[in-house]
């Protein structure tokens, strides 16, 4: 393993090491295989049930790791899973995860999915993905989890088989006695036969039973980006992408002495490649605590004592979960933690000085993204950090900035700002999207060569550096006029008061939308949405971004990785902007639900609430050019 610390670093390297010669294995399973073979009794992963810094743990080695995955693999096969074939999982981490997860992608292809969804955007994707074996929890205690995919089942007749994961193994005491005496009940309607993972897991062999076919450009993995509203799109992932992600890891973060916590969920592309893929590459140690990392019950208060208690020297974050573990006291021993890595969404400069300063931990800040498998870029470790931009693009990763379509593309000057546009062999172009219409529009071709097309607006300096300026469909358009909402997220986040904001365009009757925000406070402090309107108004650099409406929030919706959810922000504005003129023009009607729609986007419904005449209602409505439509 080697750092960086300048952009030339990264020329030097790629010129020395071409991929894919530099390719370190055709496919995981071969990779993995390498990793036992140098570092077999080394820890390779651990998890602990509960947040408890002294509480019972699980510690695989990368032998036994290794075995785990192989008789996983072995177990989809025999349930007729082909190399096209999809496994998915609907899992909160747990050791059971990493190892279905790389065994899925061994056997056949590997589709984790967001426990949080709703059963009907479970069924979705599972329909979309043709699974046939689904893996999840057996009904445990505060977790629904089963419930929703018992469901999801129902709606999805290919699959086949369903393996259930049971976190009793992990109990000790009394809650081992307690658990089976409380455990919920699921109302089983489906057809698939379903089984005991662990038991049906024991009684493979612990080498493979197939030939691990070397073609690195095989789908390994199906990623669903999106899937909290309307229907997901999934990503393909190839074994070489994967494996791209894991030696980038290896190549410049870590080393098999590294000791990695990643609160992360394993069903999304950080942890499972930026991560796990890179202890795979390394033969590092990763530690995932409680079920639901980050969210799980005394993750935050417990955090530091944890990091002692592993000899934690990297930690993987995001910005919302650094915002509150700066609410806490650094109280245990972490002269052991040498960086902190931080994805998933722009990191404001407040809370980075915030962190150094309190934990004496280095912070860098990368950029990655499901479509293109996952990483791009990031801060040199031993070089120039620039707090705000996402560093320097990998090795073998080309960004261009590029501005116009197709026929009339140019590529951006130095610091000017376009969306930008990734090549790398992370990306599976021309066929990201398992549905061929989403992958319509997602390139740009240049020299002959596919760019993904990331929709993120950003510029690269003078030094190589690269900066995320917005998404392009966040972008707030007044009246013609392009408002980057980082303008007043940055602003507000210098606020003492605020811990996180989240910056949309609401609706407007003449500029068509308007700034507006939404901020969750630190734990115990106080403020008004007068005093940060006040405080836009003095800091926002731009007069016409300075928000028209602050709304305080007890806490932001977010994702389960921690970025602010828009989506959610923008149908609050739609129904209280909409509600309001409605009342003003005294039509008794109201906006019951906001819902998302395919190709019109956020659609208001509306119902009337008295005498209201059709036409009162259109004439108000239309004054706003989002949708709506009655209630049915």
């Amino acid at each position: 393993m080697a750092t960086f610390a300048s952009r030339q670093d990264i020329i030097d390297i790629a010129a020395k090491e071409p991929w894919p010669d530099i390719q370190p294995a055709a496919t995981i399973y071969e990779l993995l295989t390498r990793t036992r073979d140098a570092h077999g009794q080394r820890p390779a992963l651990s998890y602990q049930l509960f947040s408890d810094p002294k509480a019972p743990a699980e510690t695989l080695t990368w032998a036994e790791l290794h075995a785990r995955v192989t008789q996983t693999a072995n177990l989809f096969r025999s349930l007729g899973v082909g190399p096209d074939d999809v496994v998915a999982y609907v899992l909160p981490n747990a050791t059971e995860t990493a190892a279905v997860l790389l065994g899925g992608a061994v056997a056949g292809i590997a589709n984790p999915i967001n426990p949080l969804l709703e059963p009907e955007q479970i069924g979705a994707i599972l329909r979309e993905t043709n699974a046939k074996v689904v893996v999840t929890l057996r009904a445990f205690p505060k977790t629904d989890v089963a419930q929703k995919v018992a469901k999801a089942v129902e709606l999805a007749p290919n699959v086949r088989t369903v393996l259930e994961v049971d976190l009793h193994r992990y109990l000790t005491g009394a809650k081992k006695f307690i658990v089976p005496l409380i455990r919920p009940k699921v109302d089983v309607r489906h057809d698939a036969k379903v089984l005991n993972f662990t038991k049906e897991v024991i009684k493979q062999p612990t080498s493979l039973a197939f030939e691990d076919h070397g073609d690195p450009q095989r789908v390994g993995a199906y990623f669903h980006t999106g899937g909290t509203t309307g229907m997901p799109k999934v990503a393909q992932h190839t074994h070489e992408g994967m494996i791209y992600n894991g030696w980038i890891g290896h190549r410049l973060l870590f080393s098999e002495r590294d000791v990695v916590i990643c609160p992360l969920p394993l069903f999304h592309v950080f942890a499972c490649h930026v991560i796990l893929m890179a202890m795979v590459a390394s033969g590092a140690h990763v530690v995932f605590p409680t079920p639901q990392g980050y969210r799980g019950d005394g993750v935050f208060d417990n955090f530091w004592k944890l990091c002692e208690r592993w000899g934690v020297t990297f930690i993987i974050t995001v910005p919302t979960a650094m915002a509150a573990l700066m609410q806490r006291p650094v109280d245990a021993d972490v002269s052991t933690v040498k960086t902190a890595f931080s994805g998933s969404s722009p990191l404001p400069l407040e809370l980075f000085k915030r962190f150094e300063r309190d934990t004496q931990v280095t912070v860098v800040e990368g950029y990655g993204l499901t479509e293109a498998t996952c990483l791009v870029s990031c801060n040199p470790v031993e070089g120039e950090k620039k707090v705000g931009s996402v560093g320097i693009p990998f090795m073998h990763t080309d960004v261009k900035i590029l501005m116009g379509t197709d026929g009339d593309i140019r590529e951006c000057g130095t610091d000017e700002t376009g969306e930008i546009c990734v090549s790398n062999p992370g990306v599976n172009a021309p066929q990201t999207y398992t549905e061929a219409e989403k992958n319509r529009d997602l390139y740009h071709v240049v020299d002959g060569r596919h760019y993904l097309r990331t929709g993120d607006l950003g510029r690269m300096d003078e030094d190589g550096y690269l900066w995320i300026t917005g998404r392009a469909k966040d972008l707030i358009i007044r009246g013609g006029h392009n408002i980057d909402p980082a303008l007043i997220e940055e602003a507000l986040a210098g606020h003492d008061a605020v811990a996180m904001a989240g910056a949309i365009g609401q609706p407007d009757a003449f500029a068509g939308e308007l700034p507006c925000a939404y901020v969750e406070l630190v734990a115990g402090a106080s403020a008004t949405p007068e005093e940060l309107l006040a405080w836009c108004k003095e800091k926002v650099p731009e007069r016409a971004a300075v928000p028209k409406h602050v709304v305080i929030m007890d806490e932001l919706p977010k994702t389960a990785v921690g970025k602010v959810f828009k989506p959610d922000l923008r149908r609050e504005a739609i129904k209280r902007v909409y509600d309001a003129a409605l009342s003003e023009a005294g039509v008794s009607a109201h906006v019951v639900e906001v819902v998302e729609d395919k190709k019109r986007g956020l659609v208001a419904k509306l119902e009337k609430t008295g005498e209201a005449e059709d036409r009162d209602v259109a004439a108000v409505m239309g004054n706003y050019t989002r949708p709506w439509e009655w209630a049915a």
